[in-house]
C-alpha cells in the first residue's frame, strides 16, 4: 500500500516488477494488461491499444501481436476466476502473495481433482 495517490504502474515498478525481472531476463514471457503500457520498456509483454486521439483501428501487425498475448492471458484469467468462484474463501484473502502460495497450490490441486 502506497501513501496518497500513486499510479498503478508506479506501485508495480516498486513492488511487483522487481520480482518479475529475473523471469524476463531468463526469457520467460511476462504478460500484463494494456493499462501497463509504460512497463513495455521493462521487458513486460503488453498488447497494443488504439491511440485515443487517432482515428481508425490499430494496424494489422499490432493486432497480430495482440492475438497470442490475449490468448495466453485468457488461460490465466480463466483459471483465476474458476478458483475464486469455486473456492469462495479465496475472494477474501488479504495475505502477502508469498504467504498465499501454499493456499493457492492446495486449492489448485483440489480443483484439478474436482474435475
Amino acid at each position: 500500500m502506497e501513501p496518497g495517490s500513486v499510479h498503478d504502474l508506479a506501485a508495480a515498478r516498486t513492488h511487483a516488477l522487481p520480482a518479475l525481472f529475473p523471469a524476463v531476463r531468463d526469457g520467460l514471457p511476462v504478460l500484463a494488461v494494456t493499462g501497463y503500457t509504460g512497463a513495455r520498456q521493462d521487458g513486460i509483454q503488453i498488447p497494443f491499444r488504439k491511440h485515443p486521439d487517432l482515428p481508425g483501428d490499430i494496424g494489422v501487425n499490432n493486432r497480430t501481436y495482440n492475438k497470442p498475448l490475449r490468448g495466453l492471458r485468457f488461460i490465466g484469467e480463466r483459471a483465476t476466476a474458476e478458483l475464486k468462484q469455486r473456492w469462495r474463501t479465496l475472494q477474501y484473502v488479504t495475505l502477502s502473495p508469498h504467504r498465499i502460495d501454499a493456499i493457492l497450490r492446495a486449492a489448485l490441486a483440489l480443483n484439478n481433482t474436482w474435475r
